[in-house]
């Protein structure tokens, strides 16, 4: 787990101490395919199911997920350090994250990364300013669960990843 530091305020050494599971998330908007790793999520509501993924506002996929109506949200296995360097550490501004990795058509015509422990999709109902990100309220509806024996991405994996984009 991350070590909380000195100058951690209570909340920072909180959170530290929290050891998140990563997701990508794709989307697209006519032609254009866009996506990102994310360690901002938590579903919001058990009935009706919602989720909520948070997107840096300097991030590629920011702009293409502003206009788009629906999102993939992708989980990660720990096996896939290198998916995660992909989505996390390379920018939409300078390659096509999508030619160097396995991905097929989805529901909505969403990019479906096939390598992923488990997915989901669904429309985005809502868009919150949270400040440097924005939040995007998800239904889900359709997915892929992950195997019983999967064993998540968590945060401690990719904390020492260059993001692509500052968040």
């Amino acid at each position: 787990m991350p070590e909380a530091t000195q100058g951690d305020s209570p909340f920072e050494a909180v959170v530290a101490t929290a050891d998140y599971p990563i997701f990508v998330v794709t989307t697209r908007k006519g032609a254009q395919r866009a996506g990102c790793l994310v360690g901002f999520t938590t579903q919001v509501s058990i009935d009706p199911l919602r989720f909520l993924v948070g997107i840096s506002k300097k991030n590629h996929t920011f702009e293409i997920a502003m206009h788009a109506h629906h999102l993939a949200v992708h989980l990660l296995d720990r096996e896939q350090l290198s998916l995660a360097t992909l989505f996390g550490s390379e920018t939409g501004d300078d390659i096509d994250k999508f030619a160097h990795c396995d991905w097929h058509p989805g529901p909505a015509s969403l990019p479906i990364l096939d390598a992923v422990a488990g997915w989901f999709c669904g429309p985005i109902l809502e868009r919150h300013d949270f400040g440097d990100h924005v939040g995007l309220l998800l239904a889900p509806e359709a997915g892929s669960a992950p195997q019983p024996s999967s064993d998540a991405l968590h945060y401690t994996a990719v904390s020492e990843l260059r993001p692509g984009h500052r968040a």
